[in-house]
């Protein structure tokens, strides 16, 4: 039995993907950083900047998992996994540090008029061969966050592949240098910024998406699944929240308002059984047991509808069907 202090397999595997990838990228940041100070060249140092906080990323997410693979607790009946989420929204500010650094650099080497960089065969090589890391490090790291349905991983994996696009835009900028216009070196970094920028965006939609309790897995699926154990005769009220790799449901089953106690309770833990196979990422699943009576049919009717606005209309879309209503006053 688990103890607080022992990590989930899930943990481990997520922390293990971390190590590796703290360490590509630190091999990549040093790599185009100090040549990019080497040779003068703003791209390169920008692109190594944001390489730096790809690898800071990397050690807020292992503090991350470290604490949201712990068990459940007394002051945590529900876990700890929101903490991955917490640490993939600590790596959204950090790019949003890293955008302030790389751009700021790049408005003040075009306001002075200075473009000091000095572009080599070495150049496009170092560029070049951190650039085949990065699309490795991101292809190892969306599958591995598509496997583990970890949030860090998938977000990183999304920094790492603007990190690859911007190598990509720095590789391009040394190549016009070369033919005769030095002004395209800090050009290049500012467009560095904007995907620096993007990345952020992305990786707090994801973070908010957790906190906010968004549905996980549509309601009709979770249904259909539960439909299928003999004595239930319908569902309703299906929720579901959490974060990707670990989902917690909730549902109301309407069985025979004859069915004794002990039939209902059995019931409940078979939906219950069926719902956690049919989803592997569902955590704990809660059966509401209600009689299957008119006014419940009639309740869950009420719950299962969705309220839209459409311009000068509100749209009713309910479990067996869709009416559309005038709104007051029109």
């Amino acid at each position: 039995m688990e103890t607080g202090k022992e990590k989930t397999a899930h943990g481990r595997q997520v922390e293990r993907v971390l190590w590796i990838v703290l360490v590509l990228n630190l091999v990549v940041a040093a790599s185009k950083y100090f040549y990019g100070l080497a040779s003068g060249s703003a791209s390169m140092q920008a692109d190594g900047i944001h390489s730096v906080f790809d690898s800071l990323g990397n050690v807020i997410g292992l503090v991350g998992i470290s604490l949201a693979a712990r068990p459940a607790d007394a002051g945590h009946p529900y876990g700890h996994s929101k903490f991955e989420t917490y640490g993939s929204l600590a790596i959204g500010v950090l790019l949003l540090f890293a955008a302030f650094e790389v751009g700021s650099s790049a408005v003040e080497k075009l306001v002075a008029g200075t473009y000091t960089a000095q572009v080599t065969p070495v150049s496009f090589i170092v560029m070049v061969g951190t650039l085949v890391v990065n699309l490795f490090v991101t292809l190892y790291e969306r599958r591995a966050g598509k496997r583990l349905k970890s949030e860090i991983l998938a977000a990183d994996a999304a920094h790492t592949l603007s990190d690859a696009f911007v190598s990509i835009g720095v590789i391009v900028g040394l190549g016009f240098v070369v033919a005769g216009f030095p002004m395209a070196d800090p050009i290049m970094a500012l467009l560095v910024t904007v995907a620096i920028l993007a990345s952020a965006v992305g990786v707090f939609r994801t973070g908010l998406r957790t906190l906010s309790d968004h549905a996980r897995i549509p309601a009709a699926d979770i249904a259909r699944a539960a439909e299928k154990v003999d004595g239930v005769r319908s569902i309703h009220a299906v929720r579901t929240r959490g974060t990707e790799a670990e989902v917690y449901c909730d549902l109301h089953v309407l069985v025979d308002p004859q069915m004794t106690v002990l039939a209902a309770h059995d019931l409940g833990d078979k939906v219950e059984g069926v719902v956690a196979a049919a989803f592997p990422q569902i955590k704990e699943v809660l059966v509401h047991i209600e009689p299957d009576t008119a006014a419940e049919r009639a309740e869950g009717l009420r719950k299962k509808a969705a309220v839209r606005f459409r311009g000068r209309r509100l749209s009713v879309i309910c479990g067996d069907g869709q009416g559309v209503f005038p709104r007051p006053g029109r």
